[in-house]
């Protein structure tokens, strides 16, 4: 049995420990927030924080994960209010989403070392491929994150998107038939 923490809970998995942590993550955990992209490392889609760090958990098996402590997109932040999230929003940084996650993990690791990073940090720490290309919005998206995370500015036009669970699992009344 491999034990780690996921998203700050204490987590038991009864699965091969060669297995690679993405499938762990998806499958086991229902975590599909990581996202399999190409499966060898290349695209940065299962990105994940492993103990602070930004690792493609395509790559890390569950023995290597033994003991540490992953952060997936969904506990980088339940409410979608860190400020990687929210710029990429304010600045159009996202397209089809599918990259988005893996993005925002390797983007929230640079900015957790260095809050304010050039283009050339950002490209060297933020490895991601982008097939809709949005590399440019993305340097600007990530560079307004460090100007939120050190206070110089703030994000209020990006809010949380979706509905709560509670919302969605609502009853909804019956409609009347028309007359």
């Amino acid at each position: 049995m491999t034990r780690l923490t996921i998203n700050e809970r204490p987590v038991e998995f009864k699965m091969d420990p060669q297995t690679p942590l993405l499938w762990a993550l998806r499958d086991a955990a229902n975590l599909t927030g990581t996202k399999y992209g190409c499966g060898a490392g290349d695209c940065g889609a299962c990105m994940v924080l492993i103990d602070g760090e930004a690792l493609r958990s395509c790559l890390i098996s569950l023995a290597e994960a033994e003991g540490r402590v992953v952060t997936t997109i969904e506990g980088l932040s339940p409410d979608r209010s860190h400020p990687v999230q929210q710029a990429m929003v304010a600045e159009q940084a996202i397209q089809c989403g599918f990259c988005t996650p893996g993005i925002v993990i390797s983007a929230a690791a640079l900015l957790a070392r260095n809050a304010d990073p050039t283009p050339e940090d950002i490209k060297a720490a933020v490895p991601n491929l982008c097939r809709c290309g949005v590399y440019p919005r993305l340097v600007r998206a990530i560079q307004r994150a460090g100007r939120v995370a050190r206070r110089v500015e703030t994000i209020s036009a990006a809010p949380a998107p979706g509905i709560t669970p509670d919302d969605a699992a609502r009853a909804v009344p019956a409609m009347k038939p028309a007359p």
